[in-house]
């Protein structure tokens, strides 16, 4: 399993969080001991700052901690801490809120992730991305269509996360920028020939399915180590994690009311194909 430096943070965040709960210690009472501000003790344990390594072993002898224990998780610090994300070249159009979540995309273990409006970016073809872009005015496509295919390395690694997609029939009918046959014929099939791949899930939420309603795009991300499972979700003016359990439940139930009215894999398949089908007829009208 792939570990970047921002799942090796959320993971020593979550064993000093741990750590620090045991010993019946406060947040602030920890940040008295390092002399910064509970903000910054939260930040450390929710793994959104890096830590010093002194600072690490402060809060160890506050825990009580120390041995092989100690050592374990000193480890870790100097692993999260040792190297850092490469954002700079053309990854560096990937804006500050979406980092982490690229970052942790290959560490999981399983992904749940709804889409409405717009083909999720691990799935669009390239010609899709070009499209989507163009239309949005962009003025470093390149380096954003190469970010976008460095993503879809997760399902190379030799042991990928478990992808499971649900797309709204809306997001397959909806081109970037108007009426386009060509750029979501060239989707369709791209659709078809990843759906093939292990671990790889796609299932088409039909305009005709059983709900009351449907909720914004989230996704869902769940990790092998103790590294916090989390949901994320996007917006015009960023991202927002969420890791708080009833929070987590709430998109986990929601995913499971989608997932329970989406088409199975074999009918999605069939609607893709039926739907290609459609847009080479308009292509040839």
């Amino acid at each position: 399993m792939a570990s970047t430096v921002t799942s090796r943070r959320k993971q020593l965040g979550n064993e000093l969080r741990h750590a620090r709960n045991a010993s019946k210690l406060t947040q602030q009472q920890v940040a008295e001991v390092l002399g910064c501000t509970q903000g910054k003790v939260n930040k450390i344990e929710s793994g959104a700052v890096g830590v010093k390594l002194g600072d690490v072993r402060s809060m160890l002898e506050a825990f009580g901690i120390n041995g092989d224990e100690a050592e374990a998780l000193m480890g870790l610090a100097r692993a999260a801490a040792g190297q850092r994300g490469q954002w700079s070249g053309y990854r560096s159009v990937v804006p500050h809120w979406f980092r982490t979540f690229t970052d942790l995309e290959p560490a999981a273990a399983e992904i749940l992730t709804w889409h409405g409006e717009r083909i999720p970016g691990p799935l669009q073809s390239e010609h899709y991305m070009l499209k989507q872009f163009t239309e949005a005015g962009a003025t470093d496509v390149t380096s954003l269509v190469r970010n976008r295919l460095d993503r879809k390395a997760v399902f190379d690694q030799q042991q990928p996360p478990y992808y499971r997609f649900i797309i709204s029939e809306g997001a397959l009918r909806r081109a970037p920028g108007g009426v386009a046959p060509a750029v979501m014929l060239d989707q369709v099939e791209h659709l078809l020939a990843l759906d093939r791949r292990p671990r790889v899930y796609v299932h088409v939420l039909p305009f005709g399915a059983r709900l009351a309603s449907v909720p914004n795009d989230f996704t869902i991300m769940r990790f092998p180590d103790r590294t916090r499972d989390f949901v994320y979700i996007e917006h015009s003016a960023g991202g927002l994690y969420l890791d708080d359990d009833k929070d987590f439940q709430l998109f986990v139930d929601s995913w499971d009311r989608l997932r329970g009215a989406a088409l199975e894999r074999q009918e999605t398949r069939q609607f893709l194909l039926g739907l290609a089908d459609t847009y080479r007829r308009q292509m040839n009208a």
